[in-house]
Parts: C-alpha cells; structure tokens; sequence
C-alpha cells in the first residue's frame, strides 16, 4: 500500500527561522498550508496543522481511527527534496487494546487525494510513491 511519497519543488522554501519551531535544518510549513488549502478540494476533512520535531503534521478527520498526513524536506540529499507520508501506514490499524481494523480504504482515500494533488502541481517533479516496506 502506498504512504509515502517523495518529490523535488522549489515552491515551498522555508520560512525564515522556521527551523526554530522543528529542528535544525527541517522545514515544510509552506507545502503543509499548500496540502490544506488543496485537500478539502477532495473530500478531505482536517484539523488544524502543527509542528512536530520531524516536520508538520496534518490532522485529517476520520471516523474509524486517527490518521494524518506528515510532511517535511528531507535532509538528504539537501535542498528543495521533500517527503509526505499518510499515518497509519499499514491496512491493519488497532483501534484498542484487542481490537483492529482494515485501515485500507481510509488510507488508500487520503494517498489517492494526495497523489491528484501533487501530480497536477507543475512546480513538483520527480515524483515517487513508496510503501513502508521499501525503506
């Protein structure tokens, strides 16, 4: 299944001193403000969007289980390289101590808005899905 997506751009630098709110070095707010004005367009319901030590976190209203879109530039290589993932990113989501779930359609829903997103964008090239698994 796939969660994570990788990508080149120049159109989301980073706010001056905003690695102050993350970590040295990370950014990703402007992509992040870019994602929640964009997902609504696709039935995509959220909350408020935060920083976390990794990037940015956006909330995404659902039912079943939490989930979210994390986003950030990626320090290797340096530069305009940046990283999206949906969380959770396994089809089997606990939901309580001995209970799970199949996360599959909720998950795969949010990938799927993502990718339209990202692949209509022409300031974002090289675009690359992976799952979990392969890194």
């Amino acid at each position: 299944m796939r969660t994570h997506v990788e990508f080149v751009s120049d159109a989301f630098p980073s706010y001056p001193n905003e690695d102050e709110e993350i970590n040295p070095g990370i950014w990703g707010k402007r992509l992040a403000e870019y994602l929640v004005s964009q997902l609504p367009q696709h039935g995509i319901i959220l909350g408020e969007f935060y920083a976390e030590d990794w990037g940015w976190e956006i909330p995404i209203e659902n039912e079943a289980f939490p989930i979210f879109i994390g986003c950030s530039n990626q320090l290797e290589p340096e530069g305009n390289h940046f990283l999206c993932f949906v969380d959770p990113s396994k089809p089997k989501v606990k939901v309580g101590l001995f209970k799970s779930v199949d996360g599959t359609n909720d998950i795969t829903r949010v990938a799927d808005a993502l990718d339209k997103i990202l692949s209509k964008n022409p300031d974002i090239k090289e675009l690359r899905w992976w799952d979990e698994s392969e890194k």
